[in-house]
């Protein structure tokens, strides 16, 4: 994980913050440690190659967080040097593609008509979803990592220094913009905005989550994560780096260095909180709870009281991805590229496969069938099934 300030180069010491927080630990009084060997796992469970293809270069060596969109019977996806593809999620076939003329730092986001890409630049562009041509574009104050969220009616995009800005889907036309307040040092990552009919969500790096009102983005409730504590900066990061997860009438959000906790999505009352702290949202399937802790730790916790049910230490500091339920199986990416099947009982590690050299750094996706959609930041897209060796 890389850090930002001063459009993240000016400091000094910065070459040596990214090295110590790309392997940090997940509390204040954690020593930085190097991530644990890949453990040997003795594969009960394989992946099974739905289809598999390439997208450009993928992430082209930036720090980026390129995630496809996942539209139900088309995906998606776009490359750092600018290839945009639409491929069939059964099949994988190609449906068109685009090379757009502009390096792309944030995406894919997308509504039914236009899809949304953030260029290296600072320009919002808008495409149509049918063929990928261009329909309008508009300049950013600065650069954004986060991929747009739009209602349809909406755009908003997120940009590094705190700046919450939404623009109208037709024409590009700005219609409000919200200034958050953002630390001198922070992660560089990137939460996307939750962007509904009436209420936009947006999270921030100094440990707030706010609600803004999708007509006018005024402020309507806020929420804190974490409370920025210690002496030094890099102790005192709060960032909520992952897009909360919204249940029902609630919002589920997470933390580095902060908490677990469950907001009241209309008023921003709390529901419940727990300490944890991770740099993904956390995800639930059969009832549980589960989190990538920022220090490589795996944790399922029961969903009615948030006992904690098990913990797979076994890939400590290993900078995993968010976890993505499928059956009674977590998966989850590792730095190295490397996918891992853990048990949703017990936690042990059942399977095991290399994916991308380059490593893998974008949540994994379930499709409409079931199946596993995979990024890796070399351009590697596939769909995968799992099935239990005989």
């Amino acid at each position: 994980m890389r850090l930002t300030g001063n459009r993240l180069v000016q400091a000094g010491v910065f070459s040596v913050l990214v090295a110590a927080l790309g392997v940090s630990g997940c509390s204040t009084t954690d020593t930085f440690e190097q991530p644990v060997p890949v453990p040997d796992v003795d594969n009960a469970v394989e992946f099974k190659t739905v289809w598999s293809t390439s997208v450009g270069d993928g992430h082209d060596g930036d720090f980026l967080y390129l995630a496809p969109l996942n539209a139900g019977d088309t995906v998606y996806a776009a490359s750092a040097d600018g290839e945009l593809v639409a491929v069939d999620a059964e099949t994988g076939k190609l449906r068109w593609e685009r090379d757009l003329d502009d390096r792309i730092f944030a995406g894919v986001g997308g509504d039914l008509s236009q899809l949304y890409l953030v260029t290296r630049e600072a320009d919002l562009i808008a495409l149509s979803i049918e063929d990928g041509k261009e329909l309008w574009r508009v300049a950013l104050p600065t650069e954004a990592l986060a991929a747009p969220q739009s209602n349809g009616a909406l755009v908003v995009t997120q940009t590094t220094d705190g700046r919450v800005i939404a623009f109208d889907t037709a024409t590009g036309e700005q219609r409000w913009q919200y200034d958050g307040v953002v630390p001198a040092l922070s992660l560089r990552a990137a939460a996307a905005p939750l962007v509904g009919g009436d209420v936009v969500l947006a999270s921030f790096s100094n440990g707030k989550l706010i609600a803004l009102s999708a007509d006018a983005g005024q402020p309507l409730w806020q929420y804190e994560v974490g409370q920025p504590q210690g002496r030094t900066e890099l102790e005192r990061l709060v960032d909520i780096a992952g897009q909360p997860l919204v249940l029902d009438t609630a919002v589920m959000v997470s933390g580095y260095q902060g908490t677990l906790a469950l907001v009241d999505i209309r008023t921003g009352q709390e529901i419940w909180s727990r300490k944890a702290s991770s740099l993904h949202a956390p995800v639930v399937g059969g009832g549980n709870i589960y989190l990538s802790s920022a220090n490589g730790d795996v944790v399922a916790y029961r969903g009615s009281d948030r006992r904690e049910l098990w913990l797979q230490d076994r890939l400590s500091w290993r900078q995993l991805t968010q976890p993505a339920v499928y059956e009674n199986y977590l998966v989850v990416g590792d730095y190295e590229g490397y996918l891992h099947v853990l048990s949703g009982d017990d936690g042990s590690l059942v399977g095991q496969k290399r994916y991308d050299s380059d490593g893998l750094r974008v949540p994994l996706q379930r499709m409409a069938n079931g199946n596993l959609m995979v990024f890796g930041n070399g351009g590697k897209l596939s769909v995968f099934k799992l099935k239990e060796r005989n």
